[in-house]
């Protein structure tokens, strides 16, 4: 019979038999009226908090890898000895609560307000004047705002500075092509309570216009010079303008923060025809929820399916699943001019075709913001992004460099790579942030990232060149994983729709140094999930 000891803070009770839990298996049991998530691994059991910090995703039917539970979701991950989160997106831990194993019976102990939040805020190191040492962080955005909170957290008692372009306080950025009309306050990754709780400087509305890295000095646009003994670059990037004629007039956007979000939806009624140019992920996204809103939606592109990464098949079968929601493509083309008188109210393609258009979205590619680095001494390569060493070290000293303009490693291949991924951005925050403070950390991450559109999720986990595509699964039922198989027959990466937690257990299957080939996977297309933490 289950038995409960409560207080005003924690709550205490036998939650299963200890025969109810198998080697590597998660299941959830009750506690009181809240439920624990129970894991074994290596005979040891813990309880954990069941759902995921990030959108609450419930854990028990993510990946469970080696010593860590990755999300089914959104990939991120969490150890299962602590709770810590290891990978993101996110930016919590979850609880991990007191286990002991008396006769037979698992008894957890946890604290109430864990129960019910499901996460759990890292002790931070406070500031001590007497610590002379400046840290800067140049960027507001996923990757600076985890960088300044894992600095406290790995015992960082000097003065922390964070310098950002954005006029608000770091924010989930992604949502904008997602939910247009969110409001600011509720994508906040933190307070400014946090911030000054913390006494993290938020420097908004500034921009660094120099970097000199003999002196160690860093200038921003409002006149102010601050002095720095370590420093963190994560400038991210600007989206890219296109240059046509007609370019200049009202109702032409692009959607990179969210206030471009906001004038858009503000111009969305039944009355409305939108065109998107691009078939990235952000102009689908966007293609998707203006749907709902306008008239007609337009979507232009000049391949022959849209979302490249993906390959042909997946991007004819997404295409296909957009045009039965009543989303318009014209493939292969592009635009040439918009026309308008002040504000835009057509746009002429390549062909001639003239489309009325009152809203003209665009998703042509991002420019990395780099340009105030030319001076500095850090080598930049043509594109506009810095390589990085195992540890997110510049070519200079003290200088990190992390998100999207970071050339750095990308685990299990031996080259570099520039990939603009949330995710990825708030993952290089932490390493570098642990570097700064003298704790070393390479590199150890598996790209993963996500389209949530018209209810179905498309979830992808990996990287690299790839010339096959094998696909198990319906594609018309958008029920399949796709599994990219590169020249010598290793699997880089693989796509799945409805098919959770596939793409967690691939991405941890990776992170464990395991390779998957072409071969293994016609003697068994799934034989490999039963060996991701073995």
């Amino acid at each position: 019979m289950f038995k409960l000891h409560g207080s005003d803070e924690f709550i205490e009770g036998v939650v299963c038999q200890e025969n109810e839990i198998g080697e590597n298996e998660m299941k959830n049991f009750d506690l009181g009226e809240s439920k624990v998530l129970i894991v074994k691994q290596n005979g040891k059991i813990s309880a954990l908090g069941t759902k995921c910090s990030h959108y609450g995703a419930p854990l028990a039917t993510g990946a469970l890898g080696d010593g860590r539970i990755r999300c089914p979701w959104h990939g991120a991950c969490f150890n299962i000895t602590s709770g810590d989160i290891e990978d993101f997106p996110g930016q919590d831990s979850i609880p991990c609560y007191q286990v002991k194993i008396e006769k037979g019976q698992v008894k957890v102990r946890a604290r109430k307000s864990e129960l019910q939040t499901n996460k759990r805020v890292h002790n931070f190191a406070k500031r001590d004047k007497n610590d002379s040492r400046t840290f800067v962080i140049v960027g507001g955005g996923p990757s600076g705002a985890i960088c300044a909170e894992t600095l406290r957290a790995k015992g960082f008692t000097g003065r922390i500075v964070m310098i950002s372009n954005e006029t608000t306080l770091p924010y989930d950025r992604i949502k904008c092509s997602k939910v247009m009309d969110a409001k600011i306050e509720s994508l906040h990754l933190r307070t400014q309570q946090f911030y000054d709780d913390n006494e993290i400087e938020v420097m908004t509305g500034t921009a660094a216009t120099s970097l000199n890295t003999q002196n160690k000095e860093i200038s921003i646009d409002n006149g102010y010079k601050i002095k720095y003994d370590k420093i963190y670059l994560a400038t991210g990037s600007s989206a890219r303008k296109i240059t046509i004629p007609g370019s200049d007039l009202k109702n032409i956007f692009v959607l990179r923060n969210i206030n471009d979000a906001h004038e858009i939806n503000a111009q969305l009624n039944d009355q409305t025809h939108v065109v998107v140019l691009g078939v990235s992920f952000i102009g689908m996204e966007a293609a998707a929820y203006c749907v709902k809103k306008a008239a007609k939606v337009t979507v232009i592109g000049r391949d022959q399916f849209p979302l490249r990464a993906f390959g042909n098949e997946i991007g004819e079968t997404i295409m296909k699943f957009f045009e039965e929601q009543n989303v318009h493509f014209i493939m292969r083309s592009g635009i040439k001019e918009c026309v308008g008188d002040g504000t835009i109210d057509s746009v002429i393609l390549n062909d001639g075709t003239k489309l009325k258009a009152d809203i003209l979205i665009t998703g042509v590619g991002s420019t990395l913001n780099t340009e105030f680095l030319k001076d500095s001494g850090i080598a930049i390569n043509k594109n506009g992004s810095i390589d990085t060493n195992d540890y997110l070290e510049s070519n200079i000293p003290d200088v990190y460099v992390g998100g999207d303009i970071a050339n750095s490693p990308i685990f299990m291949t031996n080259h570099r790579e520039t990939i603009g991924h949330y995710g990825l951005a708030q993952y290089h925050g932490k390493v570098a942030a642990s570097n700064m403070c003298g704790v070393q950390k390479k590199l150890k991450a598996v790209p993963f990232f996500w389209m949530m559109v018209f209810g179905k999720s498309f979830r992808y986990a990996g990287h690299g060149r790839y010339s096959e595509v094998k696909i198990d699964g319906s594609l018309e039922d958008l029920k399949f994983i796709a599994y990219y198989i590169d020249a010598d027959g290793k699997v880089v990466a693989i796509c799945t729709c409805g098919r959770d937690p596939i793409a967690s257990q691939f991405a941890e299957f990776l992170a464990n140094g395991k390779i998957l080939t072409k071969a293994q996977l016609e003697t068994d297309p799934l034989g490999w999930t039963k060996t991701v933490n073995a």
